[in-house]
Parts: C-alpha cells; structure tokens; sequence
C-alpha cells in the first residue's frame, strides 16, 4: 500500500494533536517538520517518535527537499495564509487549522491560490464532525423551525485565557474572536447553509488579558489581543445573527446558542468542559431543546442525542487523508470558511472604527 506522505508546517501544540491522529492511520507517513525556531522541529519529531522524519527550520526549504503529498500547516495564525499558499504552489494538499486566516484580504489571496493549483484545501473545524453538532444541523435543516430570522450564539469562558502566541497581536492577530469564536460562529452559520453577511457592527476589550490580577504578569504586560467580543451581523436572507465570545468574564457563560423559526424554536445548550471553561463551542453541545406549540399550547421537546463513536479531531484528519487519496471534495471547504473569515474580519474593523461595517468582497 502507498502510503500519503505528511508534513507539518508549525510544530507547536496543535500540530501533537496532528501527528497522534496521523499515527493511528496505516495509509498515512509522517515524513517531515517545519519550524522558524531552530531545532524545534526535530525535538517535536523525535518527542511524537518520529526520529527518521526530516526536521527544517524553513517551510519553503521543506517543501523543496521532501516534496510532501500533504500538509497540516499548524502555525499561529498570522502566518497561515502565507504557510498555506506556499504549501500550495508547491503541489500539496493543505488541511489549514483554524481560523483559515486573520484578515479577509489573506483569505481572498488564499482562496486564488486554491484554485490556481487545483489541490485540496480544508479549514480544521473538528466540531462539524460532532455527532451531537450533526444532529443540531440536522433539526435545522428539517425546515420544522420555518423561516429562520435570528440566531444568538456564543458561550465562551469564565476563565480560560490560553499563553504563548495566542495573546500577540503580532502573531496571533486577534484574541478571544479567532481562537474559539470562529467556533461559534460555524456552528450557526454550517447550520444554516452559510448565508453571506452584509453588515457587522462589533466591539472588543482586553479588561482582563491585561491585567496583573488575572493573567501572569508577563503575560498581561505582552497581551495585545481581544478577551472578549461581540457583535451584531446581519446576513443575507433577512437574518440576524447576534455573536459574543470571551475567555474571561465576571460569567459563567454569555448563553445558550439559539435558533430563532417562524413555526419554533431550538435552543443549543453549551457542553459542560468544566465550571470555568466551558461553552466555547469548541467541542461538543450539551442538551438541545425544541420549543413549538402543541394543540395550540406553548411546550418543549428534548432532541434526544447520539454518543459520540470516535475521536472529532481524528475524524477532522481522516476525512482530510481520504479526501487527498481519493480526490474528493475538501471537507470543510473554504467556499464556506470565506463568509467565516469576513466576519471576522468585519468584527475587527467595526470594533476599531467604532461603528458599524458594510461586508463587501468579490472573488
């Protein structure tokens, strides 16, 4: 059997994540690892077990000597466009982590380069492949709900701000906004088939990233990011979709994610990740709920949920191996990621220019 022959682009964290799932796959070679920061690339390699795979301190200089079928690109995020692009002109397949990038005009240049090269690219929302998330979709598109006219979703964290690259403008580009509420945001939008955004009128604060008595104070004295957003969007079709997203607030939540029809109602509750963590959609849900009338009479009614079989962020990786050697589809395919992307792009204009922002972009 060929095997598809991986590299990782980016070896921080997320890309362990990458490489356990791609160890569990007998179709699958882990054969090299990129990273700016010499000699970690091959004390990553060597801590997954992968000692004969090749280590490089350049991207480009990987590509050029392995020639890889594929790659996971799992930098931060101010690099992922160009990561990806280059990853692409090389002849590879990409699965992108999220979010697909920090400004819409990097998605739009990656986006040409997609279709200039004819190779697969898929953004890592591992979510989508929740049973639970599955089931939500699946209530929504019944059209049981009628005409869908506004969504509130959010959820985020009491406490939760994570270190290193995150909380740098530099590096990161946003906060709270890419790392967990694209999350929230594909959740509703996946749901509802993706409809354009026209209009966003967001804000954004850093009260707690910043201060001594709630980060590290060396991490506060470098935070330059969002911890906590929101906004009001409005979207093609006549709907509304009211977003905030935190990773620390005086809450333990900004609420359930709702979905509101003409002929009922589904209410998403978030999962329980812990008391102080949990409700960033960046997993799976907790109990769906459908409100509707019966015999004229206002009720509730539980969906009831499947248990999930295997792994999301495995299924996120598999669908992406499977979509390389069998040339399918991308399985989460920028087309959507793209209205994504400008929303969030829109949510940082609208909250630095102080009011709000038309969404408007050709490809």
């Amino acid at each position: 059997m060929t095997k598809t022959r991986i590299a990782i682009i980016g070896t921080g964290g997320i890309a362990a994540f990458h490489v356990k799932q791609y160890l569990r796959m007998d179709d699958v070679e882990v054969v090299a690892g990129a990273d700016i920061v010499e000699g970690k690339a091959r004390s990553f390699l060597d801590a997954q077990g992968l000692s004969s795979a090749r280590a490089f301190s350049s991207a480009k200089e990987m590509l050029d000597a392995v020639k890889p079928d594929a790659v996971s690109v799992c930098t931060y995020n101010s690099t992922h466009a160009e990561c990806a692009i280059a990853a692409l002109e090389h002849g590879c397949d990409v699965l992108l982590e999220k979010p697909m990038t920090v400004t819409l005009a990097e998605a739009l240049a990656l986006r040409k380069a997609e279709k200039l090269s004819g190779k697969i690219l898929t953004i890592g929302f591992q979510p989508r492949y929740d049973a639970r998330m599955k089931k939500v979709k699946e209530v929504i598109r019944s059209g049981d709900l009628g005409k869908i006219y506004y969504i509130q979703t959010g959820g985020g964290r009491w406490r939760g701000i994570p270190g290193g690259t995150f909380i740098e403008k530099k590096y990161a580009g946003v906060g709270a906004l890419a790392d967990i509420g694209c999350y929230g945001l594909d959740m509703a939008l996946n749901a509802i088939g993706y409809p354009r955004p026209l209009t966003v009128s967001a804000v954004s604060f850093d009260y707690f990233g910043k201060n001594p008595k709630y980060s590290p104070p060396k991490d506060a004295a470098r935070f330059s990011v969002d911890d906590f957003c929101g906004a009001f969007i409005r979207l093609e079709g006549g709907i509304t979709l009211d977003f905030r997203m935190s990773w620390a607030m005086h809450m333990d939540t900004t609420g359930a994610t709702i979905f509101l029809g003409t002929d009922a109602g589904l209410k998403v509750e978030p999962a329980g990740l812990g008391e102080l963590w949990g409700g960033a959609w960046d997993g799976s849900c907790g109990n769906v709920t459908l409100f509707h009338d019966y015999l004229g009479s206002p009720t509730s009614t539980p969906i009831p949920l499947p248990e999930p079989k295997e792994d999301n962020f495995y299924l996120k990786c598999r669908s992406f191996v499977d979509a390389v050697r069998e040339r399918l589809p991308a399985p989460i395919p920028t087309s959507e990621i793209i209205y994504n992307q400008a929303i969030i792009d829109g949510i940082i204009r609208s909250s630095e220019s102080g009011h709000e922002v038309s969404v408007e972009f050709t490809e």
